[in-house]
Protein backbone atom coordinates (compact mmCIF):
# COMPACT_ATOMS: atom_id res chain seq x y z
CA UNK A 1 0.00 0.00 0.00
CA UNK A 2 1.27 3.46 -0.92
CA UNK A 3 0.16 7.02 -0.23
CA UNK A 4 -0.07 9.56 -3.05
CA UNK A 5 2.90 11.36 -1.53
CA UNK A 6 4.98 8.19 -1.89
CA UNK A 7 3.91 7.89 -5.52
CA UNK A 8 4.91 11.53 -6.16
CA UNK A 9 8.50 10.73 -5.17
CA UNK A 10 8.91 8.52 -8.24
CA UNK A 11 9.02 10.96 -11.16
CA UNK A 12 12.32 10.22 -12.96
CA UNK A 13 14.00 7.10 -14.32
CA UNK A 14 16.63 7.49 -11.58
CA UNK A 15 13.94 7.41 -8.85
CA UNK A 16 11.74 5.03 -10.88
CA UNK A 17 8.64 6.29 -12.70
CA UNK A 18 5.39 5.51 -10.89
CA UNK A 19 1.84 6.31 -11.97
CA UNK A 20 -1.65 5.49 -10.71
CA UNK A 21 -4.78 4.33 -12.46
CA UNK A 22 -7.85 4.11 -10.28
CA UNK A 23 -6.58 2.77 -6.96
CA UNK A 24 -3.67 0.82 -8.49
CA UNK A 25 0.02 1.85 -8.50
CA UNK A 26 2.37 0.99 -11.36
CA UNK A 27 6.13 1.25 -11.88
CA UNK A 28 6.40 1.99 -15.62
CA UNK A 29 10.12 2.85 -15.68
CA UNK A 30 10.96 -0.01 -18.03
CA UNK A 31 8.13 0.98 -20.39
CA UNK A 32 9.07 4.66 -20.73
CA UNK A 33 11.34 4.23 -23.75
CA UNK A 34 8.91 1.75 -25.33
CA UNK A 35 5.91 4.10 -25.24
CA UNK A 36 4.57 4.58 -28.80
CA UNK A 37 3.88 8.26 -28.14
CA UNK A 38 7.40 8.92 -26.90
CA UNK A 39 9.05 8.91 -23.49
CA UNK A 40 8.26 12.58 -22.86
CA UNK A 41 4.50 11.92 -22.90
CA UNK A 42 4.76 9.19 -20.25
CA UNK A 43 6.95 11.36 -18.03
CA UNK A 44 4.26 14.07 -17.96
CA UNK A 45 2.16 11.74 -15.80
CA UNK A 46 5.07 10.63 -13.61
CA UNK A 47 4.17 10.63 -9.91
CA UNK A 48 0.46 11.10 -10.52
CA UNK A 49 -2.71 9.80 -12.16
CA UNK A 50 -2.92 8.56 -15.75
CA UNK A 51 -6.61 9.40 -16.21
CA UNK A 52 -6.39 13.06 -17.32
CA UNK A 53 -3.69 12.21 -19.85
CA UNK A 54 -5.45 9.11 -21.15
CA UNK A 55 -8.56 11.22 -21.69
CA UNK A 56 -6.62 13.01 -24.43
CA UNK A 57 -5.95 9.79 -26.36
CA UNK A 58 -8.87 7.41 -26.95
CA UNK A 59 -6.53 4.49 -27.79
CA UNK A 60 -5.88 3.98 -24.08
CA UNK A 61 -9.46 2.83 -23.49
CA UNK A 62 -8.78 -0.46 -25.31
CA UNK A 63 -8.57 -3.61 -23.14
CA UNK A 64 -5.07 -4.60 -24.28
CA UNK A 65 -3.65 -1.32 -22.97
CA UNK A 66 -4.91 -2.04 -19.45
CA UNK A 67 -3.57 -5.59 -19.70
CA UNK A 68 -0.16 -4.22 -20.66
CA UNK A 69 -0.26 -1.71 -17.79
CA UNK A 70 -1.04 -4.41 -15.21
CA UNK A 71 2.27 -6.09 -16.00
CA UNK A 72 3.90 -3.16 -14.19
CA UNK A 73 1.69 -3.13 -11.08
CA UNK A 74 3.54 -2.72 -7.79
CA UNK A 75 0.71 -2.08 -5.34
CA UNK A 76 -2.42 -0.19 -4.37
CA UNK A 77 -3.13 3.28 -3.06
CA UNK A 78 -3.58 3.27 0.70
CA UNK A 79 -7.19 3.92 1.76
CA UNK A 80 -5.81 6.22 4.44
CA UNK A 81 -3.49 9.11 3.57
CA UNK A 82 -0.86 10.32 6.02
CA UNK A 83 -2.25 12.83 8.57
CA UNK A 84 -1.09 16.46 8.30
CA UNK A 85 1.86 17.58 10.37
CA UNK A 86 1.05 19.12 13.81
CA UNK A 87 1.93 22.62 12.66
CA UNK A 88 -0.15 22.39 9.48
CA UNK A 89 -3.07 24.11 11.22
CA UNK A 90 -0.97 27.28 11.36
CA UNK A 91 -0.59 27.28 7.58
CA UNK A 92 -3.57 28.98 5.83
CA UNK A 93 -2.83 26.86 2.77
CA UNK A 94 -2.83 23.56 4.68
CA UNK A 95 -6.39 22.83 3.56
CA UNK A 96 -5.68 23.27 -0.15
CA UNK A 97 -6.66 20.27 -2.31
CA UNK A 98 -4.16 17.83 -3.86
CA UNK A 99 -2.95 18.69 -7.36
CA UNK A 100 -1.71 16.68 -10.29
CA UNK A 101 2.11 16.59 -10.40
CA UNK A 102 2.03 17.06 -14.18
CA UNK A 103 1.17 20.74 -13.72
CA UNK A 104 3.97 23.29 -14.17
CA UNK A 105 3.92 25.15 -10.84
CA UNK A 106 4.61 28.90 -10.78
CA UNK A 107 3.85 29.34 -7.07
CA UNK A 108 2.78 26.97 -4.31
CA UNK A 109 1.19 29.41 -1.83
CA UNK A 110 -1.12 30.55 -3.30
CA UNK A 111 -1.15 27.76 -5.85
CA UNK A 112 -0.70 28.80 -9.47
CA UNK A 113 0.13 26.35 -12.22
CA UNK A 114 -0.29 25.65 -15.92
CA UNK A 115 -0.65 22.42 -17.91
CA UNK A 116 2.21 21.06 -20.01
CA UNK A 117 2.11 23.26 -23.11
CA UNK A 118 2.22 20.38 -25.58
CA UNK A 119 -1.12 19.06 -24.27
CA UNK A 120 -3.06 22.22 -25.12
CA UNK A 121 -3.29 21.39 -28.82
CA UNK A 122 -4.08 17.71 -28.34
CA UNK A 123 -7.73 18.12 -27.45
CA UNK A 124 -10.32 20.90 -27.51
CA UNK A 125 -11.29 20.51 -23.84
CA UNK A 126 -8.67 20.59 -21.09
CA UNK A 127 -9.07 17.84 -18.44
CA UNK A 128 -10.11 19.29 -15.08
CA UNK A 129 -6.97 18.01 -13.34
CA UNK A 130 -4.76 19.80 -15.88
CA UNK A 131 -6.78 23.03 -16.31
CA UNK A 132 -4.56 26.00 -15.44
CA UNK A 133 -5.03 27.19 -11.86
CA UNK A 134 -4.89 30.86 -10.81
CA UNK A 135 -5.45 31.33 -7.09
CA UNK A 136 -4.84 34.58 -5.23
CA UNK A 137 -5.57 33.29 -1.71
CA UNK A 138 -6.03 29.98 0.14
CA UNK A 139 -8.71 27.67 -1.27
CA UNK A 140 -11.78 27.89 1.01
CA UNK A 141 -13.43 24.75 2.36
CA UNK A 142 -17.14 25.14 1.56
CA UNK A 143 -19.95 22.99 2.94
CA UNK A 144 -22.39 22.58 0.03
CA UNK A 145 -25.26 21.94 2.44
CA UNK A 146 -24.97 25.33 4.14
CA UNK A 147 -23.80 27.29 1.09
CA UNK A 148 -25.76 30.42 0.19
CA UNK A 149 -25.34 32.81 -2.73
CA UNK A 150 -26.43 36.36 -1.96
CA UNK A 151 -27.86 38.46 -4.81
CA UNK A 152 -28.64 42.12 -4.10
CA UNK A 153 -28.58 45.70 -5.32
CA UNK A 154 -30.81 48.73 -5.93
CA UNK A 155 -33.81 48.15 -8.16
CA UNK A 156 -34.20 44.46 -7.34
CA UNK A 157 -35.06 42.20 -4.44
CA UNK A 158 -32.45 40.40 -2.39
CA UNK A 159 -32.04 36.65 -2.88
CA UNK A 160 -30.30 34.05 -0.77
CA UNK A 161 -29.97 30.94 -2.89
CA UNK A 162 -28.87 27.51 -1.72
CA UNK A 163 -26.99 25.27 -4.12
CA UNK A 164 -30.08 23.13 -4.63
CA UNK A 165 -32.19 26.22 -5.35
CA UNK A 166 -29.68 27.46 -7.91
CA UNK A 167 -29.79 24.07 -9.57
CA UNK A 168 -33.55 23.55 -9.36
CA UNK A 169 -35.02 27.01 -9.80
CA UNK A 170 -33.13 28.05 -12.93
CA UNK A 171 -32.69 26.19 -16.23
CA UNK A 172 -29.29 24.58 -16.62
CA UNK A 173 -27.28 26.14 -19.42
CA UNK A 174 -24.01 24.86 -20.87
CA UNK A 175 -21.31 26.75 -22.74
CA UNK A 176 -17.85 25.80 -23.94
CA UNK A 177 -15.55 28.66 -23.01
CA UNK A 178 -11.84 29.38 -22.83
CA UNK A 179 -10.42 31.16 -19.80
CA UNK A 180 -7.08 32.94 -20.06
CA UNK A 181 -5.07 34.67 -17.35
CA UNK A 182 -4.09 38.27 -18.10
CA UNK A 183 -0.50 37.22 -17.39
CA UNK A 184 -0.35 34.41 -19.96
CA UNK A 185 3.10 34.54 -21.68
CA UNK A 186 4.40 37.03 -19.09
CA UNK A 187 7.77 35.30 -19.13
CA UNK A 188 8.36 36.73 -22.62
CA UNK A 189 7.84 40.27 -21.34
CA UNK A 190 10.32 39.59 -18.52
CA UNK A 191 12.99 38.97 -21.13
CA UNK A 192 12.55 42.55 -22.38
CA UNK A 193 12.54 44.22 -18.95
CA UNK A 194 11.70 42.85 -15.48
CA UNK A 195 8.02 42.79 -14.55
CA UNK A 196 6.20 41.92 -11.33
CA UNK A 197 4.09 38.81 -11.50
CA UNK A 198 4.13 35.05 -11.88
CA UNK A 199 6.36 33.74 -14.70
CA UNK A 200 3.56 32.25 -16.81
CA UNK A 201 4.66 30.54 -20.03
CA UNK A 202 2.05 29.85 -22.76
CA UNK A 203 -0.17 27.58 -20.64
CA UNK A 204 -2.23 30.05 -18.58
CA UNK A 205 -5.15 29.28 -20.87
CA UNK A 206 -7.57 26.33 -20.89
CA UNK A 207 -10.99 25.36 -22.21
CA UNK A 208 -13.88 23.57 -20.50
CA UNK A 209 -17.56 22.81 -20.97
CA UNK A 210 -19.23 24.74 -18.15
CA UNK A 211 -22.72 24.05 -16.80
CA UNK A 212 -24.87 26.18 -14.52
CA UNK A 213 -27.50 28.90 -14.32
CA UNK A 214 -27.30 31.96 -16.55
CA UNK A 215 -26.48 35.07 -14.55
CA UNK A 216 -29.07 36.81 -16.72
CA UNK A 217 -31.83 34.46 -15.51
CA UNK A 218 -30.94 35.01 -11.86
CA UNK A 219 -30.81 38.80 -12.20
CA UNK A 220 -34.13 38.96 -14.05
CA UNK A 221 -35.72 36.66 -11.46
CA UNK A 222 -34.57 39.09 -8.76
CA UNK A 223 -36.34 41.95 -10.57
CA UNK A 224 -33.37 43.66 -12.20
CA UNK A 225 -34.39 44.81 -15.67
CA UNK A 226 -32.68 44.11 -18.96
CA UNK A 227 -31.75 47.78 -19.42
CA UNK A 228 -30.44 50.39 -16.98
CA UNK A 229 -29.82 54.06 -17.58
CA UNK A 230 -26.25 55.16 -17.06
CA UNK A 231 -23.23 53.09 -16.13
CA UNK A 232 -23.96 49.99 -14.03
CA UNK A 233 -21.89 47.00 -13.05
CA UNK A 234 -22.32 43.57 -11.52
CA UNK A 235 -19.82 42.94 -8.74
CA UNK A 236 -18.73 39.50 -7.54
CA UNK A 237 -17.18 38.43 -4.24
CA UNK A 238 -15.57 35.09 -3.46
CA UNK A 239 -15.31 33.09 -0.28
CA UNK A 240 -11.51 33.25 -0.48
CA UNK A 241 -10.32 36.00 1.89
CA UNK A 242 -7.00 37.56 2.88
CA UNK A 243 -5.65 37.83 6.43
CA UNK A 244 -7.73 40.96 6.97
CA UNK A 245 -10.95 39.25 5.90
CA UNK A 246 -11.22 41.02 2.52
CA UNK A 247 -12.52 38.72 -0.23
CA UNK A 248 -11.28 38.40 -3.77
CA UNK A 249 -13.59 40.48 -5.95
CA UNK A 250 -14.15 41.69 -9.51
CA UNK A 251 -16.90 43.10 -11.71
CA UNK A 252 -18.19 43.21 -15.29
CA UNK A 253 -20.46 45.73 -17.03
CA UNK A 254 -24.16 45.20 -16.35
CA UNK A 255 -24.89 45.06 -20.07
CA UNK A 256 -22.70 41.98 -20.45
CA UNK A 257 -24.17 40.32 -17.35
CA UNK A 258 -27.75 40.45 -18.68
CA UNK A 259 -26.97 39.93 -22.37
CA UNK A 260 -28.53 36.78 -23.79
CA UNK A 261 -25.56 36.49 -26.16
CA UNK A 262 -22.82 36.71 -23.53
CA UNK A 263 -23.56 33.36 -21.82
CA UNK A 264 -22.30 34.53 -18.41
CA UNK A 265 -22.81 31.60 -16.05
CA UNK A 266 -23.06 30.89 -12.37
CA UNK A 267 -21.36 27.57 -13.00
CA UNK A 268 -21.52 24.49 -10.80
CA UNK A 269 -20.22 21.96 -13.35
CA UNK A 270 -16.97 21.68 -15.32
CA UNK A 271 -16.62 19.14 -18.13
CA UNK A 272 -19.64 17.23 -16.87
CA UNK A 273 -18.46 17.00 -13.25
CA UNK A 274 -19.03 19.16 -10.18
CA UNK A 275 -16.54 22.00 -9.94
CA UNK A 276 -13.20 20.91 -8.45
CA UNK A 277 -12.17 22.85 -5.35
CA UNK A 278 -9.32 24.60 -7.17
CA UNK A 279 -11.78 25.86 -9.77
CA UNK A 280 -14.46 27.31 -7.53
CA UNK A 281 -16.56 24.61 -5.83
CA UNK A 282 -19.46 24.88 -5.37
CA UNK A 283 -20.22 27.89 -7.64
CA UNK A 284 -18.12 30.24 -9.73
CA UNK A 285 -18.73 32.89 -12.34
CA UNK A 286 -17.69 32.10 -15.91
CA UNK A 287 -17.51 35.13 -18.23
CA UNK A 288 -16.68 33.90 -21.75
CA UNK A 289 -14.35 36.08 -23.81
CA UNK A 290 -13.24 38.12 -20.78
CA UNK A 291 -10.01 37.98 -18.79
CA UNK A 292 -10.07 35.10 -16.30
CA UNK A 293 -9.71 37.49 -13.35
CA UNK A 294 -13.41 38.40 -13.67
CA UNK A 295 -14.59 34.77 -13.45
CA UNK A 296 -14.65 34.82 -9.65
CA UNK A 297 -14.44 31.44 -7.90
CA UNK A 298 -16.15 30.22 -4.69
CA UNK A 299 -18.83 32.84 -5.33
CA UNK A 300 -20.64 34.19 -2.27
CA UNK A 301 -22.15 37.49 -3.44
CA UNK A 302 -23.48 39.09 -6.62
CA UNK A 303 -24.25 42.81 -6.33
CA UNK A 304 -25.69 45.19 -8.91
CA UNK A 305 -23.93 48.52 -8.41
CA UNK A 306 -23.47 51.94 -10.08
CA UNK A 307 -19.72 51.52 -9.51
CA UNK A 308 -17.13 48.89 -10.37
CA UNK A 309 -16.01 46.46 -7.70
CA UNK A 310 -13.90 48.25 -5.07
CA UNK A 311 -11.66 45.19 -4.86
CA UNK A 312 -7.90 45.62 -5.16
CA UNK A 313 -7.92 43.25 -8.14
CA UNK A 314 -10.39 45.46 -10.00
CA UNK A 315 -8.97 48.84 -9.05
CA UNK A 316 -5.21 48.32 -8.67
CA UNK A 317 -4.35 45.29 -10.77
CA UNK A 318 -5.15 43.72 -14.15
CA UNK A 319 -4.75 46.97 -16.07
CA UNK A 320 -2.48 47.69 -19.00
CA UNK A 321 -0.11 50.66 -19.36
CA UNK A 322 2.32 51.91 -21.99
CA UNK A 323 6.01 50.89 -21.81
CA UNK A 324 7.07 54.29 -20.42
CA UNK A 325 5.03 53.82 -17.22
CA UNK A 326 6.91 52.16 -14.37
CA UNK A 327 6.29 51.60 -10.66
CA UNK A 328 7.44 55.07 -9.67
CA UNK A 329 5.00 56.76 -12.08
CA UNK A 330 2.01 54.41 -12.32
CA UNK A 331 -1.46 55.70 -11.42
CA UNK A 332 -3.96 52.86 -11.64
CA UNK A 333 -6.88 55.30 -11.75
CA UNK A 334 -5.85 56.37 -15.27
CA UNK A 335 -6.42 53.00 -16.95
CA UNK A 336 -9.59 50.95 -17.44
CA UNK A 337 -9.83 47.46 -15.97
CA UNK A 338 -9.12 44.72 -18.50
CA UNK A 339 -12.26 43.01 -19.74
CA UNK A 340 -12.02 41.47 -23.25
CA UNK A 341 -8.58 40.19 -24.16
CA UNK A 342 -6.68 40.74 -27.43
CA UNK A 343 -6.11 38.12 -30.12
CA UNK A 344 -3.65 35.44 -29.04
CA UNK A 345 -1.83 32.40 -30.40
CA UNK A 346 1.09 30.20 -29.43
CA UNK A 347 3.11 27.23 -30.65
CA UNK A 348 2.77 24.14 -28.46
CA UNK A 349 4.79 21.70 -30.59
CA UNK A 350 7.75 21.51 -31.02
CA UNK A 351 8.99 23.04 -27.74
CA UNK A 352 11.61 25.77 -27.76
CA UNK A 353 15.15 24.43 -28.07
CA UNK A 354 14.05 21.07 -29.41
CA UNK A 355 16.19 19.04 -31.81
CA UNK A 356 13.92 17.71 -34.55
CA UNK A 357 14.62 15.14 -37.29
CA UNK A 358 14.82 16.16 -40.96
CA UNK A 359 11.89 15.51 -43.23
CA UNK A 360 8.33 16.61 -42.44
CA UNK A 361 8.01 18.71 -39.28
CA UNK A 362 4.63 18.87 -37.53
CA UNK A 363 3.91 22.20 -35.84
CA UNK A 364 0.86 22.59 -33.56
CA UNK A 365 -0.61 25.35 -31.45
CA UNK A 366 -3.66 27.32 -30.39
CA UNK A 367 -5.29 30.58 -31.43
CA UNK A 368 -8.01 32.49 -29.59
CA UNK A 369 -9.48 35.98 -29.32
CA UNK A 370 -11.54 37.72 -26.66
CA UNK A 371 -15.14 38.85 -26.82
CA UNK A 372 -16.30 35.87 -28.86
CA UNK A 373 -14.42 37.07 -31.95
CA UNK A 374 -13.47 34.15 -34.15
CA UNK A 375 -9.99 33.70 -35.52
CA UNK A 376 -10.63 34.07 -39.24
CA UNK A 377 -7.75 31.94 -40.36
CA UNK A 378 -9.31 29.03 -38.47
CA UNK A 379 -11.86 29.26 -35.61
CA UNK A 380 -12.51 30.44 -32.05
CA UNK A 381 -10.08 28.86 -29.57
CA UNK A 382 -8.61 27.03 -32.49
CA UNK A 383 -6.29 24.08 -32.35
CA UNK A 384 -4.16 24.24 -35.47
CA UNK A 385 -1.55 22.06 -37.13
CA UNK A 386 0.97 22.62 -39.93
CA UNK A 387 3.29 20.22 -41.75
CA UNK A 388 6.35 21.61 -43.51
CA UNK A 389 9.55 20.13 -45.02
CA UNK A 390 12.79 20.80 -43.13
CA UNK A 391 16.37 19.89 -44.03
CA UNK A 392 19.11 18.47 -41.81
CA UNK A 393 21.49 21.02 -40.35
CA UNK A 394 19.02 23.92 -40.36
CA UNK A 395 18.40 26.24 -37.43
CA UNK A 396 14.73 27.25 -37.58
CA UNK A 397 12.68 29.99 -35.99
CA UNK A 398 9.00 29.03 -36.13
CA UNK A 399 6.64 32.00 -35.83
CA UNK A 400 2.86 32.09 -35.45
CA UNK A 401 0.35 34.94 -35.35
CA UNK A 402 -3.43 35.13 -35.52
CA UNK A 403 -5.96 37.55 -36.98
CA UNK A 404 -9.49 37.73 -35.58
CA UNK A 405 -12.82 38.59 -37.18
CA UNK A 406 -12.35 42.31 -36.47
CA UNK A 407 -8.94 42.09 -38.19
CA UNK A 408 -7.11 42.63 -34.94
CA UNK A 409 -3.64 41.17 -35.36
CA UNK A 410 -0.92 40.22 -32.91
CA UNK A 411 2.03 42.65 -32.73
CA UNK A 412 5.31 41.28 -34.06
CA UNK A 413 7.45 41.99 -30.98
CA UNK A 414 7.05 42.28 -27.21
CA UNK A 415 8.88 45.56 -26.55
CA UNK A 416 6.13 47.95 -27.80
CA UNK A 417 3.51 46.25 -25.57
CA UNK A 418 5.69 45.78 -22.48
CA UNK A 419 4.00 46.92 -19.27
CA UNK A 420 4.99 46.85 -15.62
CA UNK A 421 2.60 44.03 -14.70
CA UNK A 422 3.39 41.90 -17.72
CA UNK A 423 -0.25 41.53 -18.76
CA UNK A 424 -1.73 41.32 -22.27
CA UNK A 425 1.38 39.63 -23.67
CA UNK A 426 0.31 38.58 -27.18
CA UNK A 427 3.19 39.20 -29.57
CA UNK A 428 3.99 36.72 -32.31
CA UNK A 429 5.06 33.50 -30.65
CA UNK A 430 8.51 32.26 -31.68
CA UNK A 431 10.11 28.88 -31.13
CA UNK A 432 13.69 28.08 -32.18
CA UNK A 433 14.58 24.50 -33.04
CA UNK A 434 17.50 22.72 -34.67
CA UNK A 435 17.15 20.01 -37.32
CA UNK A 436 19.55 17.22 -36.40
Amino acid sequence: LYTREEVKRHRTPQDRVWVTHGTEVFDVTDFVELHPGGADKVLLAAGGALEPFWALYAVHSQPHVLELLREYKVGELSPEEAPPSPDAAQDPFAGDPPRHPGLRVNSLKPFNAEPPAQLLAERFLTPNELFFTRNHLPVPAVDPGSYRLQVEGPGGRALSLSLSELRGRFPKHEVTATLQCAGNRRSEMSRVRPVKGLPWDIGAISTARWGGARLRDVLLHAGFGEHREGEWHVCFEGLDVDVGGSPYGASIPYSRAVSSASDVLLAYEMNGEELPRDHGFPVRVVVPGVVGARSVKWLRRVAVSPAESPSHWQQNDYKGFCPSVDWDTVDYRTAPAIQELPVQSAITQPPAGAAVPPGELTVKGYAWSGGGREVVRVDVWTLWELRAPVAAGEELEIVCKAVDASYNVQPDTVAPIWNLRGVLSNAWHRVRVSVS
